[in-house]
């Protein structure tokens, strides 16, 4: 499945199949805990149009949440 930038989270989410996501590619939003579905990576979110993604938006992963402040694939300006 391709992701658009006109894509929004709200829309993926509802394309989510009831089943699990056992038979999807690995390029397709996963199932994490605390939200029904999230992205496999900030590279999927930012394909989607959907970053930055804050703690209980549907897509958002803790997995994305490096330095764990609610905010997955925040853009990161150095020191």
């Amino acid at each position: 499945m391709a992701y658009d930038r006109g894509t929004s989270a709200a829309d993926l989410d509802a394309q989510q199949p009831a089943g699990g996501s056992a038979s999807l590619p690995a390029s397709h939003p996963v199932a994490s805990a605390g939200s029904s579905w999230s992205y496999p990576n900030c590279g999927a979110a930012r394909a989607a149009g959907a970053a930055p993604l804050y703690i209980g938006q549907p897509g958002y992963g803790p997995h994305m949440d490096g330095d764990g402040d609610g905010i997955a694939c925040e853009p990161y300006h150095g020191r």
